[in-house]
């Protein structure tokens, strides 16, 4: 902040950069708003909308069908698969006992039991029938979820098949609601551009400036977050072609700027230094002599030098000396430092 301003000057400076970025920030988020809004002024059908009802219905019905099918089949195949282990389990059992009663009777050899031995041996085939039975309809239950598997991949093939020419059409939809989006975005973005120019341009130093750099910063965010990373990229061509006319245009800008300023600067340090310092704010140049630069070429000077009165580059006084006490001191201040006399000094507020 300049040395030259009044403590509450600064301060209220700060306070009104504040009132400028929060004015900013409702700015932004009302554009926010709008734009998200945007959206739905281009909205984007699915790859559905673009089937023909009388061919993806029957396809539709077709797979739900064999899904509802395949499902059903897996169930009972599941059902089926449970029964074959426990017949399993029941042979397996059944035979561990088998083989242990043969073991004692083995060892016991007594004829007495030969009609259980029968007995037992024909439980034991009833189980391994009973086991045979159930692979038999694990096998069939199998069977029929395979051909409900393959029913259902036919007709989900048969619906893909018609449903990739739908997704290409939306893809092609999705494309142009993107553009017609970011056309509506540049509409809504370069006016905003355009005033916020003409503000700089005109208004950036007026009464009203806090409101004018929040629309600055408003628009400047617009065109950078909300519009900049929508650009139709097309291979990179177009984001760098932009890239290049906005620094172009910037930079065109910014020499002309600076051959004017020259000019204006060459054409003032040509003025008398009674008449040039009329053209001077004190604000300004009590900043720029605490940063070590003539206030009015602003090139690096030596303010230590006890023996500097002009600057060596432009040749405007700098230091003289109060008419009251003959004190040495700054130039450009309006009162002596060392009395408290008034100086003949006509700068701007």
């Amino acid at each position: 902040m300049g040395k030259g301003l009044r403590w509450t000057e600064q301060w209220m400076r700060r306070a009104l950069w504040l009132v400028a970025f929060v004015f900013a920030g409702f700015l932004i988020g009302l554009g926010n708003q709008v734009v998200d809004n945007i959206i739905y002024l281009a909205p984007v059908p699915d790859a559905e909308h673009f089937l023909d009802p009388a061919k993806a219905g029957p396809l539709q019905a077709a797979s739900r069908q064999a899904k509802e099918a395949r499902e059903e089949a897996d169930s009972v195949l599941e059902q089926a698969q449970q029964k074959h282990s426990v017949a399993q389990a029941n042979t397996k059992s059944a035979r561990e006992a088998f083989d242990n009663w043969i073991a004692t009777r083995q060892a016991t050899a007594r004829p007495d039991q030969d009609a259980e031995l029968i007995a037992r041996n024909r439980e034991l085939d009833k189980l391994v029938a009973a086991e045979r039975t159930a692979l038999a309809a694990v096998e069939v239950q199998e069977q029929v979820a395979l051909d409900a598997k393959q029913a259902q991949a036919k007709a989900d093939a048969a619906y893909e098949a018609l449903l990739q020419p739908a997704r290409q059409a939306a893809f092609d939809a999705e494309r142009r609601a993107a553009r017609k989006v970011f056309l509506i975005r540049l509409g809504v973005t370069l006016p905003l551009l355009l005033v916020a120019g003409v503000l700089f341009k005109c208004k950036r130093n007026g009464t009203y400036w806090p409101f004018t750099w929040g629309f600055i910063f408003f628009a400047l965010f617009a065109f950078f977050v909300e519009l900049v990373p929508y650009l139709p990229s097309y291979g990179g061509y177009v984001r760098y072609g932009v890239g290049i006319v906005v620094t172009v245009i910037v930079g065109r800008y910014a020499i002309r700027w600076l051959h004017a300023w020259l000019a204006r600067q060459k054409a003032a340090e040509a003025l008398p230094d009674a008449e040039r310092r009329t053209t001077m704010r004190y604000d300004v140049v009590m900043e720029r002599i605490g940063k070590g630069v003539c206030p009015s070429c602003e090139r690096a000077t030596n303010y230590k030098d006890e023996q500097l009165a002009h600057c060596p580059h432009c040749g405007i006084g700098l230091f003289d000396r109060c008419p009251a006490c003959n004190t040495r001191k700054n130039a450009f201040t309006r009162y002596c430092f060392s009395c408290g006399t008034r100086a003949n000094v006509s700068l701007a507020d």
